[in-house]
């Protein structure tokens, strides 16, 4: 492995290329990109990086988000089968009609969609921005929040809004226990529960904290004095627990104890090998139509010019 890594430094060098890296992603492939973060973080990067080459380990959205930001660039994803349950919840034929047949709505996407419904979209959020983006809003202004069912209902709820939600969720984030969680919170009675407002409001009405991936970690980095159980994806546990050595993480438990589904399995695809390869061929490259990337750019701009005026 560690040969394989100082190949991967000096193809990297040499080719003028940028690792980021999903909290999500493996351990060792957190470890040797340039930069890790969440879906928001590394829009921002991709936006200001100087590289000729972006190596996104992530999933195929965020290597989408990437090359509508800088279409100049060489946009490689280790495994373009990196795939999203969420993204795939929100097909954007489907979608289309459900924006036509309500007009007069403001359409608020998840970064976590295709770059096709991106372009039907006027700002797109993440998890870090969603409730600020939202609030940026008038009151009465009427909205469609799209996809992810748990993190708009999550945000109706907090903000007192009555945005009109798709239907879609995260299949890890879906699947926490709560009857587990419970169980936990028994044999630890002192662990806090920090949980992604893509999980159910059952979840959600469990947890001490809730917040995105990056929020998470700075809640953990804060307090380490607790023991935390973690309700999201299992990947942040690898940077939680660099940061907060002493801090004891206990992963959040599926419904069904045979599946590992606190893991993303799209995720999971990215492998240090294939890293190397789409970095060495310049392979397992994205595309996205001109047309479509000249659409979607304007509501992900729009998220970034938000985000900053919020201190985001």
């Amino acid at each position: 492995m560690n040969e394989l890594i100082k190949k991967i430094q000096k193809l990297k060098e040499e080719k003028n290329a940028i690792i980021l890296a999903h909290y999500y992603q493996k351990g060792e492939i957190q470890d040797i990109a340039d930069f890790v973060g969440d879906s928001l973080a590394l829009a921002q990067w991709a936006a200001r990086t100087k590289a000729d080459i972006i190596v996104m380990c992530g999933v195929h959205f965020m290597g989408e988000t990437a090359k509508i930001l800088c279409p100049d660039k060489k946009v490689l994803v280790p495994d373009l089968n990196a795939g999203c349950s969420l993204a795939d919840s929100c097909p954007a034929d489907e979608f289309a009609k459900f924006v036509e047949a309500h007009p007069g709505y403001t359409v608020v996407s998840y970064v976590n969609t295709t770059a096709a419904v991106k372009a039907v979209t006027d700002v797109v959020v993440t998890s870090t921005n969603a409730r600020q983006i939202v609030e940026s809003f008038p009151k009465d202004e009427k909205i469609i929040f799209a996809p992810d069912r748990n993190l708009g209902n999550y945000i109706n709820s907090i903000t007192g809004r009555d945005m009109l939600v798709w239907d879609g969720a995260c299949h890890v984030h879906e699947q926490f226990s709560v009857e587990k969680i419970v169980e936990l919170k028994a044999k630890y009675p002192e662990a806090l529960v920090l949980a992604h407002p893509e999980c159910k409001s059952a979840v959600l009405k469990l947890a001490d904290f809730v917040g995105s991936t990056a929020a998470l970690l700075k809640y953990a980095i804060r307090h380490p004095e607790n023991t935390y159980i973690v309700a999201t994806e299992s990947g942040i546990l690898h940077e939680m627990r660099k940061q907060c050595p002493q801090t004891e993480f206990i992963p959040a438990p599926p419904d069904d104890s045979a599946c590992a589904c606190n893991e993303c399995s799209f995720m999971r695809l990215n492998t240090l090998e294939k890293l190397y390869e789409c970095l060495k061929n310049e392979s397992s490259e994205i595309t996205v139509d001109p047309e479509v990337s000249a659409k979607a750019v304007k509501p992900i701009h729009r998220m970034l010019e938000i985000s900053e005026k919020l201190g985001l």
